[in-house]
């Protein structure tokens, strides 16, 4: 008799070891091919395959996520038996213009050994066994899908600002709260009720811990990683940010939200509505993750960036998905 598929969480679990922090990425997010992505719109992908066969020695730029992939590679180090942080390619590419993916990595010394590539067909199936902790693509559908299976996605925007280099042995990340972190509990509240209901809410709630978002599994893996890394078997640092739109007394639900889960972010942006693009600017992330296009956009003229399809800002009319 055959057993149901489990879970996704369970699934992930079986694939990869817990405390190995998996990232899926695709070849727009990985590398710069929006030359080539436009080839692809406007024509067919015959013609997108045979550019990228003719550009195969041709090492592709950097995209967006490449500097938060090779920091995050750096936390191998050669006096461990097992790999903290896997890299695998997650692509709609084809298995040809899979070559070129590859070799781009090889060039940027980026070390990445698997790939699946499925010709224009969905990818995120193959995040259960990946075990797959973060799933980062330029594909809004498949961005969608990951999230709904249960893993921490999100839809890189490729015109982002690239990360700066002020911080080479620190992996930097941001993340909005709300949607992202935590459940959208409360900014259905805030849709609802207004601010002023909104503040009530949450003060009344003060010490009831947020139910998990979707990125509550990623904040997980990248604590365990920065535990390692304060153990001094790597030169690799981490440091995490809140950067919400909440303001006091609505802080003191998230922090103690954080507090009950035993998870320690070093940095806390509590901005009441201020435009977070300056923000980030300062903190300088390799990634920022956020629910509401307005807030990505503003990221990504200061910062790499990437949108969440998740919570009430991502549902029309009725509570549908848009």
């Amino acid at each position: 008799m055959s057993q149901p598929d489990p879970p996704a969480a369970e699934a992930a679990e079986a694939a990869a070891p817990p405390e190995k922090l998996v990232v899926a990425i695709s070849s727009r997010a990985l590398f710069d091919f929006e030359e080539e992505n436009r080839v692809f719109e406007t024509a067919d992908d015959t013609a997108y395959m045979q550019l990228q066969l003719d550009r195969l020695d041709v090492p592709a730029s950097p995209g967006v996520a490449l500097q938060l992939v090779r920091k995050l590679l750096a936390f191998n180090t050669s006096d461990t038996e097992r790999d903290r942080v896997e890299v695998v390619l997650l692509s709609r590419n084809d298995p040809v213009s899979g070559l070129r993916v590859f070799r781009s990595a090889r060039h940027h010394a980026t070390a990445i050994e698997r790939g699946v590539f499925t010709r224009g067909r969905p990818a995120y199936h193959y995040l259960h066994a990946l075990g797959a902790k973060l799933f980062l693509s330029a594909n809004t559908e498949d961005v969608r899908a990951a999230l709904a299976a249960g893993f921490p996605a999100a839809q890189v925007y490729p015109q982002s600002v690239r990360a700066g280099e002020a911080h080479p042995h620190e992996v930097r990340i941001a993340f909005d709260g709300d949607a992202v972190l935590f459940s959208d509990e409360a900014e259905r509240v805030y849709q609802r009720e207004g601010l002023p209901g909104f503040t009530r809410h949450e003060t009344r709630k003060a010490a009831l811990p947020l139910p998990p978002g979707p990125f509550k599994p990623l904040l997980e893996a990248l604590h365990r990683l920065q535990h390692a890394a304060s153990s001094g078997a790597t030169a690799m640092r981490l440091r995490t940010a809140l950067v919400t739109a909440r303001s006091s007394p609505a802080h003191e639900r998230a922090v103690r939200t954080l507090m009950a889960w035993n998870i320690t972010i070093d940095e806390a942006m509590f901005l009441g509505g201020l435009d977070k693009g300056p923000f980030l600017r300062e903190f300088q992330p390799d990634f920022f993750f956020d629910d509401q296009t307005g807030h990505v956009e503003s990221a990504a003229r200061h910062v790499p960036a990437g949108r969440v399809h998740s919570g009430v800002h991502d549902q029309g009319p009725g509570g549908k998905q848009r």
